[in-house]
């Protein structure tokens, strides 16, 4: 059997806490925790801790939590916890070569799609977005490239019609902590060959912003519906009714011939909201209106009167 490896450990979001949590369920032993510094959150300003370093806390690790990671003094900081492997799980930043190249077998990093495609900080919205019908995740091993560094081991996962960039966020983040153990095994073997990837297959995922979520009637549902589902939880993909913003959340795809102008709201009831588009209906369950919670229609209606035959825009 061989012995277990010293690994340091870098990420930050929930994303990376299922990554670390296999870890250390794993024979190996890790022996530092790197993340994000504390961050001011909610209306109060709280410094609030990574989700990561809560973990790490609880296990009794060490973390740190550096404002800058080029200079050699961290460097040594690293050196002197004898990594023989760092790990990354949306840790945040760019990673200089010389700490990439300080443990004797690398830098790997878990990756939410399936490389080349989606390289960037968005992959899995994106993939969504674009209306794939798998994702997955990719354990990789990190060069100071946007994720171009070669491949170690790919694993799959479908895309439901129902799923969202939240539901997609759950499901890989524990494929990923899974994938990341598996992986770690065969590395010591050595039954992991890099597999370089074909850029010519590359696409990118660069980072959401607000004004993505601003909907089009105009284009058909089906882009429609997989623009709200990615755009779920964060940044929300929203409208206007009456100068007031409602964001939109669980869309059907209702099948059938539009008379109506694009936007038009042609029913609203418990079922939900039926909001015509440049192609078929969208059905909408969930809708938060301005200065309200997200809730089912059929709460939203109890009270307020949305007008029938008014158009979102």
């Amino acid at each position: 059997m061989s012995e277990p490896l010293r690994i340091i450990f870098m990420g930050t979001p929930d994303f990376a806490v299922p990554a670390l949590q296999h870890l250390l369920d794993s024979p190996d032993e890790v022996v530092a925790v790197i993340c994000q510094p504390d961050r001011k959150k909610g209306r109060g300003k709280k410094l609030t801790p990574p989700p990561v370093k809560i973990l790490a806390e609880k296990a009794g690790i060490p973390v740190l939590q550096p404002t800058a990671i080029r200079t050699e003094e961290f460097l040594d900081t690293l050196r002197n916890f004898a990594p023989d492997l760092i790990v990354v799980t949306a840790y945040g930043r760019i990673l200089p070569g010389k700490l990439l190249d300080l443990p004797r077998l690398g830098t790997i990093n878990v990756h939410g799609s399936l490389l080349p495609k989606y390289r960037g900080a968005a992959p899995i919205q994106w993939a969504v977005i674009n209306g794939e019908k798998e994702s997955g995740v990719t354990i990789m091993q990190v060069d100071e490239g946007m994720d171009t560094g070669d491949i170690l081991l790919p694993v799959s996962l479908p895309i439901d019609d129902t799923d969202t960039s939240g539901t997609m966020f759950d499901k890989l983040s524990q494929l990923g902590g899974k994938t990341l153990v598996k992986a770690i095994s065969l590395l010591k073997t050595n039954k992991l060959p890099p597999i370089k990837q074909d850029d010519t297959l590359a696409t990118e995922a660069p980072m959401l912003n607000k004004e993505m979520g601003h909907l089009d009637w105009s284009q058909d549902a089906k882009t429609l519906h997989c623009l709200i589902r990615g755009l779920d939880p964060w940044p929300s993909a929203y409208g206007f009714l009456n100068s007031k913003r409602f964001r939109f959340f669980k869309p059907q795809i209702i099948s059938g011939s539009v008379s109506e102008p694009p936007g038009t709201l042609c029913r609203a009831d418990k079922n939900g909201l039926l909001v015509a588009t440049g192609r078929d209906y969208l059905l909408l369950e969930e809708i938060q209106p301005e200065g309200k919670k997200r809730m089912a229609v059929q709460a939203c209606l109890c009270g307020m009167n949305l007008p029938v035959g008014e158009r979102f825009t």
